[in-house]
């Protein structure tokens, strides 16, 4: 998944001979995840048909503040639209575009809206040599990076003139890649390295069956694109689960058992600035297991089980400049049980939730938290998506490690 990806994005088009590589950039934002509105200004229908931009942005197309041919048409609202995207890229941005951006010219929707934005605002050049080379235009370039516009540099290579030099819109990969790069660089995050347990451990009896509990994983699924979304690098260590992850950020690592989760959090707990321990892992595994499957009896079946080791507390008795974070969920005397385990594991902070509180726990879309830090601050949320409660719980260590 990208960074991109449930963003909205309004591509701005020009008047430019690159306007025929904004289609193959639509398809690009589109695989990314993000949602695409087209402005296009009157002359850049002139290189690409706005037919094609919408059926493959799966949105309208506009290019002005109203139909003329329509006497009832809607006003297009430039603020609106202005509002509504999170990030804005203009290209081509042509030289003329470029000139109005910084002189506030408001002649066309593009140009208005362009105005209007609150967002983050992306501009690729695109022109021959000599235009790009002018020094009214490398002012102009200049003085939009003044503003807080962040350019996407033009290449080197065969121009529409003939000419060969500098002044090439960039190539649609490299925009969208310039865009993640950028974004994934400002984010609170950055740099930070995140490790992650989610879903249940197996521990096995015999090759068929197993002692496992009710996790889904979705709770540290959730942590795991939470913590990427703020650009850290993540090392999702899951047992078996059907949740679907995928990120550039993140690296999935599969276990099965409480032994192999315990193995894989050592390999990767030195390299961290953060742990998040959301994983169910099982307390106890049979103390010896079969290598057949074993037949059904008559009689009563006994096993023996002995405790496996204490992830949480192993990686609290090693821990050194790691924030590390414990989950508890209990079904009686929840706050005592979860203020011991955050003193007796070493924890910088908890996270419980009760099997009592309607809507927690195993297999269901929601959690209800409450955040204890060893300082022992208590923060009670209310009943939230887990989604949200993710957010919530990366929000909480973000203003405990100052990031």
């Amino acid at each position: 998944m990208s960074i991109l990806s449930g963003k909205k994005i309004l591509l701005g088009i020009s008047g430019g001979i690159a306007a025929y590589k904004t289609a193959h950039l639509v398809r690009l934002f589109i695989k990314s995840g993000a949602e695409v509105q087209v402005i296009m200004t009157p002359s850049a229908k002139d290189f690409i048909t706005p037919l094609t931009l919408s059926t493959l942005s799966k949105n309208p197309v506009h290019s002005t503040f109203y139909n003329k041919e329509k006497e009832n048409e809607l006003w297009n609202n430039h603020v609106d639209l202005g509002l509504w995207a999170d990030y804005m890229l203009i290209a081509p941005a042509t030289a003329n575009t470029l000139s109005k951006m910084v002189q506030g010219e408001a002649d066309n929707l593009l140009l208005a809206i362009y105005l209007s934005a609150k967002c983050p605002v992306y501009f690729a050049p695109a022109m021959d040599l000599d235009m790009y080379k002018h020094e009214s235009t490398v002012g102009n370039l200049k003085k939009l990076q003044d503003f807080g516009n962040v350019m996407i540099p033009a290449t080197t290579g065969e121009l529409a003139s003939g000419l060969v030099g500098e002044g090439r819109m960039a190539e649609p990969e490299e925009i969208v890649s310039f865009i993640e790069s950028d974004i994934i660089s400002k984010l609170p995050l950055k740099g930070k390295k995140v490790l992650i347990t989610a879903g249940p451990t197996y521990e096995a009896i015999d090759p068929v069956r197993f002692i496992g509990n009710h996790s889904s994983g979705k709770m540290g699924f959730e942590l795991a694109k939470a913590a990427a979304n703020l650009g850290a690098s993540v090392f999702l260590i899951t047992g078996p689960s059907h949740q679907k992850l995928t990120h550039s950020l993140i690296n999935r690592i599969n276990v099965v058992s409480a032994e192999e989760m315990y193995e894989a959090c050592h390999n990767n707990f030195n390299e961290v600035d953060i742990a998040i321990l959301s994983a169910a892992v099982a307390d106890y595994k049979p103390k010896n297991v079969a290598t057949q499957k074993i037949k059904k009896q008559h009689a009563s079946l006994q096993i023996e089980l002995e405790p496996t080791k204490d992830i949480l507390a192993s990686l609290g008795a090693i821990k050194k400049d790691q924030f590390l974070v414990g989950f508890a969920l209990e079904t009686n005397n929840e706050m005592d049980n979860a203020l011991a385990k955050l003193e007796k594991k070493n924890l910088d902070a908890i996270v419980l939730n009760s099997l009592q509180d309607k809507g927690a726990g195993f297999s269901v879309n929601t959690n209800k938290i409450t955040f204890i830090d060893k300082n022992k601050k208590i923060l009670e949320f209310m009943l939230k998506s887990k989604e949200e409660v993710a957010t919530d719980i990366l929000e909480e260590i973000r203003k405990r490690i100052n990031a």
